[in-house]
């Protein structure tokens, strides 16, 4: 049996992030979430929101450590990770109305994070968020007319950091790769907006982090 992995930053920010998620996930039902890590998160927010059914996914080799938390906790409504890497196209066939990722953004390229807003812009299945049942027969674009994408970390704001920390944070990102780092708000949001996503809240975090939240309008 493999031992489980563990963040302390996923302890650490999982009620902050969840207090979000209740609010803008309520009318919600399927669920991607972008780069699970460890798997706690899956977990964590899958038992506090039983109404969703929360599909994990990462790269194949954080899949071991995802599902030893999977299957400990046997929560029905939380899927075993399927295999995900922005920068190849095979996940944009899924349909989801709400996409969350965690501590990405800063660790991608900017490639990837292009092809992170380009994939979610197709998963989100135009519609809405609604009830639940069967969906209908949805077009090929991933998020929803009123699918929503909530993604938590640090950003800069007007190309400066927000602190002294993130400033710190992003040099040491720098070291390991240098094609990553804390990524400027209106960078994001640009991206968001060519995929028909307006940003609708943007939620101070503890430890200089934000959480943004978009909704598709069409």
């Amino acid at each position: 049996m493999i031992d489980k992995p563990f963040s302390e930053s996923c302890v650490q920010n999982r009620e902050p992030i969840l207090a979000v998620l209740r609010e803008v996930f309520a009318d919600c039902r399927q669920v991607l979430e972008i780069g699970s890590g460890t798997g706690q998160h899956a977990v964590y927010f899958g038992a506090a929101l039983p109404h969703l059914v929360w599909q994990s996914a990462d790269v194949p080799p954080h899949h071991a450590g995802i599902r030893a938390w999977l299957d400990e906790a046997a929560l029905p409504n939380v899927r075993l990770p399927i295999a995900l890497d922005v920068s190849q196209a095979g996940w944009r066939s899924g349909r989801y109305d709400a996409v969350f990722s965690a501590n990405t953004l800063h660790i991608m390229g900017w490639p990837e994070v292009e092809a992170f807003f380009e994939g979610v812009g197709e998963v989100l299945r135009k519609g809405r968020c609604a009830a639940a049942g069967p969906p209908p027969a949805y077009p090929s674009r991933v998020l929803e007319a009123g699918g929503v994408l909530a993604v938590y970390g640090p950003f800069n704001t007007n190309g400066a950091f927000t602190s002294e920390s993130n400033a710190r944070f992003d040099a040491w990102l720098k070291a390991r790769d240098p094609a990553s780092g804390v990524r400027d708000f209106e960078a994001v949001d640009a991206l968001a907006r060519a995929q028909g996503l307006v940003l609708r809240q943007d939620i101070a975090m503890p430890a200089n982090n934000r959480t943004l939240v978009w909704r598709r309008t069409g």
